[in-house]
């Protein structure tokens, strides 16, 4: 328990180091790219019809035209960034429920296809979609992995999410599954674990539907992620959340899936072969991303874009991109972070990552490397650095505090909106208020 416990605490601390963003004082332009460089694009949808309790993404309320107006504004935004020199061979999706409005999805990732070398595409989506006649659409745009987001097959927790009546009852959802099977190279199952009601007979029923019943092609069991902002609502409508007993679920979850033939694609995703995963940091160095509270990482700066839709759209029509705020990170702290997101998918290439800091990666993080070897975290297997059994724990421990920080960063940028809105300022867009 004291590992855990000193694990939670410096990835609480390192969160907060690197998120720590300066004012919005001046203007911080689109980093540029590096000659003859592919990047990651992530296009960042922050529309939902319904408002989970326990999500701390960037989500705002669906209204028709608010959307349209955002879409539009999107699609100019990635013009911008391809004019910049930025070339993409890499699509993620992300919300939000970027599949709210099929025609405009379709037509977004029409846009990037046309402009850039796309080898793949991601998109994330919601059980009751599944249910739509786009699906086929959705593929011939190009689109290789659907990732669903479920949370949970039992009944009583999805009304306690407030789930239940839009997005459809354990049978419904299962039966969508069933429909978009082998339609898409993976689908993906997104499942969340440890919500104050969740018993363990509980999650083994959802085991049993995943493995046995779907025979999914990929889950992604994430532990509950909390900020600030929904510690209040969560604990009033779901319950405390007690993370004690996290590591006994974490472990059923693992011992199952692994035993049914699954295989580890990072810390908390598990897959039947070499599939796309969502967590694209663990592969990608660098990443632009693009929209509303989206975040970026090039040239070894984080950016975060406006979490206001009046001052996204407001920006994208002046012709300057969304992002508002720059965090520089030391040489040390970009070895930190890629030593945190290459080892999330258990194994870091140690040759591959002194090639990616000139022949200085080990050198300069001995210390960080010493203190996982010292608690059994990692081992060495040639010229790899793998996690353990204990590692893999550790790391679902690191990267939850860590994405936590990030949900208190999007509350922070949330209580910037209204400093970023000048109210004098005109609105390009025409509409009085998004």
């Amino acid at each position: 328990m004291f590992i855990d416990s000193l694990s939670r605490l410096v990835s609480q601390r390192c969160g907060k180091h690197y998120l720590s963003f300066g004012d919005a004082h001046n203007e911080v332009t689109l980093p540029p790219p590096e000659p003859g460089k592919r990047y990651l694009l992530y296009l960042h949808i922050p529309f939902c019809v319904v408002l989970c309790p326990f999500c701390s993404f960037h989500r705002v309320e669906f209204k028709e035209y608010r959307a349209l107006a955002y879409f539009d504004a999107l699609r100019k935004e990635i013009q911008i960034a391809t004019d910049a020199g930025f070339c993409f061979d890499e699509l993620y999706i992300g919300g939000g429920t970027p599949t709210v409005m099929p025609e405009q999805l379709i037509k977004t990732i029409r846009f990037v296809r046309e402009r850039h070398p796309l080898t793949s595409i991601s998109t994330e989506t919601n059980p009751d979609d599944l249910a739509g006649e786009f699906l086929p659409e959705l593929k011939a745009a190009g689109v290789r992995r659907l990732s669903v987001g479920v949370q949970s097959f039992d009944d009583s927790l999805l009304r306690e999410m407030g789930r239940l009546e839009k997005y459809g009852n354990n049978e419904q959802i299962r039966q969508r599954l069933h429909r978009a099977s082998g339609l898409f190279e993976t689908l993906n199952v997104d499942m969340i674990f440890n919500f104050p009601d969740q018993s363990r007979t509980s999650l083994t029923a959802d085991l049993d539907i995943l493995i046995d019943d779907l025979r999914a092609d990929q889950v992604s069991f994430y532990p509950l992620m909390l900020a600030d902002s929904t510690r209040r609502p969560v604990r009033k409508r779901l319950g405390n959340v007690d993370h004690k007993r996290e590591k006994a679920l974490y472990r059923l979850i693992t011992e199952r899936m692994l035993a049914a033939g699954y295989q580890r694609s990072s810390a908390w995703c598990f897959t039947r072969q070499k599939k796309m995963i969502d967590e694209y940091i663990t592969e990608r160095d660098e990443y632009l991303g693009l929209g509303s509270g989206a975040f970026s990482y090039v040239g070894g700066h984080f950016y975060a874009s406006t979490f206001s839709l009046n001052h996204y759209i407001s920006r994208i029509m002046a012709g300057r991109i969304g992002i508002v705020r720059e965090r520089a990170m030391s040489l040390r702290d970009q070895k930190r972070y890629y030593l945190l997101s290459r080892l999330f998918s258990g194994v870091l290439d140690i040759d591959a990552a002194d090639e990616r800091f000139d022949g200085h990666f080990q050198g300069s993080i001995g210390p960080e490397l010493l203190g996982l070897r010292l608690i059994g975290a990692v081992r060495h297997n040639d010229k790899q650095l793998q996690l353990t059994e204990r590692g893999f724990y550790l790391w679902m421990v690191l990267m939850r505090e860590f994405f936590s920080g990030v949900n208190n960063f999007r509350d922070q940028m949330r209580r910037n909106i209204p400093m970023e809105q000048s109210p004098h300022a005109v609105n390009p867009s025409g509409i009085s208020r998004i």
